[in-house]
């Protein structure tokens, strides 16, 4: 693996007001965090930075750190490695929001009824979103995990629609009546109840959905939760958060949501009683004093609230990005950067317990490292996984009970399958063949499904 500098170096120098400059030492950092001590913004810059007195990454002093991360990881959680079977039912493809981070989205007017139809985009209808939800049910999941572009029909509720039928200037709301559109995904309450099968736990809305499931109104976060929890939603993702800072949000994605209404909507999930998760998505312009002040966010939001079970670094897949495209920058993290930025999330997030590493963005070798650099979840079987692959990710889409208990015991841990809040747990004995999930309603113990070309190898 590399210890090579940020190669962002190579992309344009821009004039941030946070840099990554302390009065902290990196000693005095590492000391404080082996004594379980909260850490400073500052500690956790030089911690994640290996020294602001030296550039690079000096290889030495990371391993310290990593060290530092799995022995808190083992005091905080012990040495089980979890994970979730469960399904990715991404709705729609279509989105004008324009993140430069994202090859994931189309935009909406390919969907237009009389656009042409070579874009490669979808649109699920709530029927076709039950299906797919359905006959992952019948393979054993207990989640299934909605994350979608903000299609300019999608309404919260019949309600909402009218709501913004009625708006003077419809276009200044991103709002199309379902008819412009070949396929209408319906609303969002209409998407969560026919998720809801069986008892599936259904893990959805993250806070620009919600964003976009109020606009228009003057309805409260925590009114727009509260309906769709009513329809069936378990809980929330908190995707979105990109990084946590205007000036950086201002360069990656000046059309979303700010730092503020992310953490209003994260609050207002949590008050209409839904658990959540965090993330952060790094390795693109910003820098370490960024990374580290959006831990800071994500810790107070927790100090205030208590509902966020897991937080999920993500590392900026660049390959197929406008970031990338239009020069901004030139690659990702390094690999130094990715165990540094779970490692000090593991010892900033002195509130959040799971701190998840992921084979999407890592592939199989190094997310195994990552788990001794304070992971303890191994994110879940995915049956499904666009958003990814589409940023240029080329490791694949689907996991299997069985993967999981080869990987996590060629490390000498426990694989434990969860629930999506972690409630509910079942330890894997590799001896007790063949694996398959256990936690999900229809769940026996068969394996899912064997690795075919249609789901591993697109």
């Amino acid at each position: 693996m590399s210890d090579a500098p940020d190669v962002s170096a190579a992309a344009p120098d821009f004039d941030f007001e946070h840099v990554p400059r302390t009065d902290q030492s990196f000693e005095n950092a590492l000391a404080k965090a082996r004594d379980g001590c909260r850490l400073t913004v500052d500690d956790g810059v030089e911690l994640l930075t290996t020294g602001t007195d030296r550039a690079g990454i000096d290889p030495v002093r990371k391993e310290r750190v990593l060290e530092a991360a799995d022995h808190r990881r083992a005091e905080m959680v012990g040495d089980d490695v979890t994970f979730v079977a469960n399904l990715n039912n991404n709705v729609t493809t279509a989105c004008d929001t324009g993140c430069l981070f994202c090859n994931f989205k189309d935009r909406a007017s390919k969907f237009e009824a009389d656009a042409p139809d070579d874009h490669g985009g979808f649109t699920k209808t709530p029927a076709e979103s039950r299906q797919a939800v359905a006959d992952a049910v019948e393979l054993g999941i207990s989640e299934v995990c909605s994350v979608s572009g903000l299609h300019p029909a999608f309404a919260l509720d019949d309600e909402h629609r009218e709501v913004l039928e009625s708006h003077p200037a419809p276009e200044q709301v991103n709002y199309r009546p379902p008819d412009t559109y070949t396929t209408s995904p319906g609303t969002y309450v209409d998407q969560i109840r026919a998720m809801s099968v069986d008892g599936v736990h259904v893990h959805s809305m993250t806070p620009e959905e919600a964003y976009h499931a109020r606009r228009g109104t003057d309805w409260s976060y925590e009114a727009v939760y509260r309906r769709l929890r009513e329809a069936g939603l378990d809980s929330a993702p908190g995707t979105a958060a990109e990084i946590l800072v205007d000036e950086v949000r201002e360069v990656i994605c000046p059309g979303k949501m700010d730092t503020e209404a992310w953490l209003n909507a994260m609050e207002g999930a949590m008050a209409a009683g839904l658990p959540v998760t965090a993330t952060i998505m790094y390795g693109h312009v910003e820098n370490a004093m960024h990374r580290v002040m959006h831990l800071k966010r994500v810790r107070d939001l927790q100090d205030r609230t208590g509902g966020i079970t897991e937080f999920v670094p993500l590392s900026f897949i660049h390959q197929q990005t406008p970031l990338y495209d239009r020069g901004l920058v030139s690659g990702g993290a390094t690999d130094a950067e990715d165990e540094l930025m779970i490692a000090v999330s593991r010892l900033f997030l002195d509130n959040i317990e799971n701190i998840q590493t992921s084979w999407v963005k890592f592939g199989d070798e190094k997310s195994l490292k990552t788990l001794s650099c304070g992971a303890n979840d191994f994110m879940g079987t995915l049956l499904s996984e666009e958003i990814t692959k589409r940023a240029g990710g080329d490791y694949g889409e689907f996991r299997s009970v069985a993967d999981y208990v080869d990987m996590v015991t060629a490390i000498g841990r426990r694989p434990v399958e969860r629930s999506t809040d972690y409630e509910r747990r079942h330890p894997i004995d590799p001896d007790d063949a063949p694996h398959g999930p256990r936690l999900g309603p229809r769940a026996d113990g068969t394996p899912i499904l064997d690795r075919t070309p249609s789901l591993a190898d697109d």
